[in-house]
């Protein structure tokens, strides 16, 4: 049984899901809008119900919350990824950090020899690690 994130946005979760497969280098991007749903109303600019991507050999899931709808994203949950090596997690971490915020700088510690977080541009709270 596998346990995958699923995080939700306020409208950018197609621009925010782009931007995590060209950070980490993720494929098999999909995306559904609210009016792609069977019996939805068509609308190309709709939010996204449903999106995808693989991440290594996990996937991260996301959505927009439908509009008007009451939303609190990403407040109290952190997504954890683990690079291959000091250099990809830092790159990702520098990416990620691009118009967000350093929540703990991307140092070595004594579990890792490098290990950050921060809050990305879209709100989502990510835990970057290097493997020891």
């Amino acid at each position: 049984m596998a346990t995958h994130p699923y995080i939700h946005f306020r409208g950018n979760c197609a621009e925010a899901l782009t931007a995590y497969a060209a950070i980490f280098g993720g494929t098999d991007l999909q995306m559904m809008r609210y009016g792609d749903e069977p019996g939805g109303t068509p609308n190309p600019g709709a939010r996204i119900m449903h999106g995808q991507l693989t991440l290594g050999n996990g996937t991260l899931m996301a959505s927009d919350f439908p509009e008007g709808a009451p939303s609190d994203p990403q407040k109290a949950m952190s997504v954890m990824q683990t690079g291959p090596d000091v250099a990809t997690a830092r790159a990702w971490f520098d990416k990620l950090a691009e118009g967000g915020q350093v929540i703990h700088p991307f140092i070595p510690t004594f579990w890792s020899p490098g290990f950050g977080m921060v809050t990305d541009r879209f709100g989502t709270h990510w835990i970057l690690s290097a493997e020891a």
